[in-house]
């Protein structure tokens, strides 16, 4: 594993501070309530599955209500059954509650979806938070539909409310489309936002520019804190031998391959990468891989399909996650304009940790832009044939990125340093007075990474 990649041990949380963590959480109760969890791989239910684990590897008892696993294909996985359950899943008690699906979820569909959760697991999570008492109550947006039952409940018992927000969900459907003709709706669902946002006791986001949003919102700045999704940095990282799915895939050394893997959605702008793809068709070295599922999968697959330089495959297995995303010579990461600072998309860290070269769509002054800064090749949002040509050059060699650079920021987005700082807003307040201060942005933010978040 090269070094530049290697997970150094915490420097930044003192082993005073991680035993206090441990003592503060020994027989905690925390409850997490959200519609995604694992075993979905993609997404945010990956992230909530390995926050619940974490929590509960520490010593709290943590409870789970949630959904069937279910995305991003919008169809509940072959393992479970879309009705209520109970069960121990690791170390974490988990219940699930059906939920209205179709393949096809688009318009009034992205609200009905969220909706019927709430309606579902409103009596079990009420009853939960009453019969346990947990001393923190973890939601997760989305969906923020189903918060006031949860507050409400967590005032009852005087529980700690926390909000982790991975998505603006109300944006973000009205930024892609989804809900496009119907203002009246995007006005009511920002109102109620405005008004279950400030209920909460703290606010957790993934970016800076999610915090700003949260912050027009009504959320006060001492309340919003950011912890960026992170990366397993012993699982993910550049290997040195050649990947045997170059192999199995039937790639030459010769063969350019440019890799897409996650969620096949509205948000992902795809159609500008097999765009791209098709003014490429006569690179025949250049090849495309277009790995996951989603919503738009068997429209794009209809659309482009007919590309020989063009595959599309399912979720590869996480134990060769890491052999998958070193196929490739270059990451695709791009992104629908409309939804450039909703999201800071999670599978960059993969990417960045894969030592492989990245080109992302992104508009100047977006965080992702700023993110990757020059440790990517950055393209317009929405331009094919500008995205062509990045990948035409990256092919020839006429566009080096800094790998050094790539390492560093993987390394920030480290998953124990995450997991570490998230635990610190789940804790009862003053769990750590004895740790030491968190440390504060520019703009009043508490962030993640033990340092400074400036511009």
């Amino acid at each position: 594993m090269s070094d530049m990649f290697q997970t150094a041990p915490l420097q930044d949380l003192s082993t005073a501070r991680a035993s206090l963590e441990a003592a503060g959480l020994k027989a905690s109760k925390v409850l997490v309530y959200g519609m995604n969890y694992a075993p979905e791989m993609a997404g945010v239910g990956r992230y909530i599955g390995e926050i619940a684990e974490h929590l509960a590897s520490l010593g709290a008892d943590v409870t789970v209500v949630t959904t069937p696993p279910h995305y991003p294909g919008w169809k509940v996985q072959q393992s479970h059954g879309n009705r209520y359950s109970k069960a121990k899943e690791e170390r974490v008690l988990v219940f699930r509650v059906p939920l209205l699906l179709r393949e096809r979820m688009g318009g009034v569909w992205r609200l009905l979806a969220p909706a019927s959760f709430a309606l579902t697991s409103a009596p079990v999570v009420f009853w939960q938070i009453v019969k346990r008492r947990p001393v923190t109550v973890f939601c997760v947006e989305p969906t923020l539909f189903a918060a006031p039952v949860a507050q409400f409940a967590a005032w009852l018992v005087g529980a700690r409310t926390v909000l982790h927000v991975q998505d603006l969900e109300v944006d973000a459907a009205f930024a892609v489309g989804h809900l496009a003709g119907f203002k009246w709706i995007k006005a009511l669902g920002l109102a109620y936002e405005r008004l279950a946002l400030r209920r909460f006791h703290q606010v957790v986001t993934i970016s800076m520019r999610m915090a700003d949003k949260l912050s027009e919102k009504g959320v006060s700045p001492d309340r919003v804190a950011i912890v960026r999704n992170w990366v397993d940095l012993s699982h993910i990282y550049p290997m040195e031998e050649v990947s045997p799915y170059r192999a199995e895939l039937g790639f030459s050394d010769e063969d350019f391959v440019v890799l897409y893997s996650g969620n096949i959605g509205a948000k992902q702008g795809l159609n500008v990468l097999l765009d791209a793809a098709e003014r490429l068709r006569h690179q025949p070295r250049i090849k495309f891989v277009i790995a996951g599922e989603g919503p738009s999968k068997s429209e794009l697959a209809k659309r482009y399909g007919h590309l020989p330089s063009v595959r599309f495959l399912p979720f590869q297995p996480y134990a060769r996650l890491n052999a998958f995303l070193n196929m490739a010579d270059l990451h695709a990461l791009p992104q629908d304009r409309g939804a450039a600072d909703l999201v800071l998309p999670s599978k960059l860290g993969g990417m960045l940790a894969s030592g492989r070269q990245i080109v992302v769509t992104a508009d100047p002054g977006t965080e992702l832009a700023d993110f990757v800064g020059d440790t990517a090749i950055v393209t317009p949002p929405g331009d094919a044939e500008l995205l062509a040509e990045a990948i035409r050059r990256a092919a020839a060699n006429e566009t080096p990125t800094s790998k050094a650079d790539q390492g560093r920021l993987a390394k920030g987005l480290s998953k124990q340093n995450g997991l570490a700082e998230l635990t610190r807003f789940v804790l009862p307040r003053g769990a750590f007075q004895a740790g030491g201060e968190r440390a504060v942005s520019d703009l009043g933010y508490p962030t993640g990474d033990g340092q400074k978040a400036g511009r």
